[in-house]
């Protein structure tokens, strides 16, 4: 016999290769994303034992921008971190600069900022109740959403002249008065998308499917949302009973404490999560109305006040925060007393919320890594600002 012959070679099959780990880079493009974010997940086999989200990809500078730009200009840069809530990032910076300068704002702006506010928050809201299921396998809710979105995005495009950017705020209050006979298309446009909402309780909440995928999956504990500064519908979805628009009123939210609710639960899953988006909107709609109603009674006035030409803020500093659709916005203003902020820091509600997958994630199924991932509600530019 030969010396080959009797050479022989063990194939270890499992053993050590089964408890070596595997690290999985999910993105930076991925579907469910919702922009340019990385996931590294680190698998044993299908479950997943540790995640981290990489952002940065989509990184723009805004916040080093304001500060070579005037009070005027910032307005643009501040729209469009998180490009589905263009109207109320628009507000957040404007309100810093006017409370900086101690400028009050005429009424009549004030009730039109509200009822803007509120038809941007439901438009952000329909995009993500039609992609979440999308990103599940139902096809169908997108396509309603985006005709709801359609509807609202006419009276928005007439009244400010864009579809997403609105570019509408101004410091001391809007840029013009509202078009002859806007109130009643939006009030139109308002009543048409409400008495079409039913389609999300019927087709995506009454899919068995949807909430196999979604019920007891990615449940965020209240400790975690308090440690992470997770806010909006993902933090009431955990029982975080908090809305800055009831606790701290601004614009004229402080008049609607009838109409506003604050919509909790107590589960903390993905189908908390995409309950509580739903009956945010439906209150949305509900508000929209209320603010119709007001502007209808109020008399024809100033929308704006007369600013001087170079517009200066006094030296100092302010922090101003609203409610977004996402979550909680907040503006830290630091002013020498020059045409430009010295600093304008942004602290954006989807940098907050996506760093809770590092608690989320851990322990559970691939397969329920995008219906996790999904329900966090997040813009990637809002991220990475």
């Amino acid at each position: 016999m030969t010396q080959r012959a009797q050479r022989e070679t063990t194939v270890g099959i499992g053993g050590a290769a089964e408890s070596t780990d595997m690290v999985l880079n999910i993105g930076p493009q991925h579907p469910s994303t919702h922009g340019v974010l990385r996931l590294r997940l680190v698998l044993d086999g299908e479950v997943v034992r540790e995640a981290e989200p990489v952002v940065g990809y989509m990184h723009r500078g805004a916040e080093k921008l304001f500060e070579a730009r005037d009070y005027r200009q910032i307005i643009m840069l501040a729209n469009r971190h998180d490009w589905l809530s263009a109207f109320s990032n628009e507000l957040g910076v404007v309100m810093a600069v006017e409370r900086m300068l101690g400028m009050e704002v005429p009424e009549r702006a004030v009730w039109t900022r509200t009822l803007l506010a509120e038809l941007n928050r439901v438009l952000n809201h329909l995009m993500f109740l039609g992609s979440y299921p999308l990103e599940l396998g139902g096809i169908t809710p997108v396509f309603h959403a985006f005709r709801e979105r359609e509807e609202l995005q006419a009276v928005m495009e007439e009244v400010s002249g864009g579809r997403m950017h609105y570019m509408f705020n101004r410091v001391g209050g809007l840029k013009e008065d509202l078009p002859a006979g806007w109130l009643g298309r939006a009030r139109q446009a308002v009543a048409d998308v409400r008495s079409r909402m039913d389609v999300y309780d019927r087709l995506v909440l009454g899919n068995e499917i949807f909430r196999g995928r979604t019920r007891g999956v990615g449940v965020l504990r209240q400790e975690t949302v308090h440690q992470y500064g997770v806010s909006g519908p993902i933090a009431r979805a955990s029982g975080v009973d908090f809305d800055l628009r009831r606790d701290e009123p601004y614009l004229a939210y402080g008049e609607l404490k009838g109409v506003l609710r604050v919509v909790t639960r107590s589960e903390g899953d993905c189908l908390a999560r995409f309950e509580c988006l739903l009956d945010q909107t439906h209150n949305a709609l509900e508000l929209a109305d209320a603010c119709l109603d007001r502007l209808a009674e109020l008399p024809p006035g100033p929308v704006n006040q007369r600013l001087p030409k170079v517009l200066k803020a006094p030296e100092g500093h302010t922090y101003a925060w609203t409610e977004n659709p996402l979550g909680i916005n907040g503006y830290y203003l630091v002013s020498k007393g020059e045409k430009t902020p010295y600093r304008l820091k942004l602290r954006s509600a989807s940098f907050n919320n996506i760093q809770a997958l590092t608690e989320l994630l851990p322990g559970t199924l691939v397969a329920d890594m995008v219906a996790i991932l999904g329900s966090l509600f997040f813009v990637v530019g809002d991220i990475d600002k």
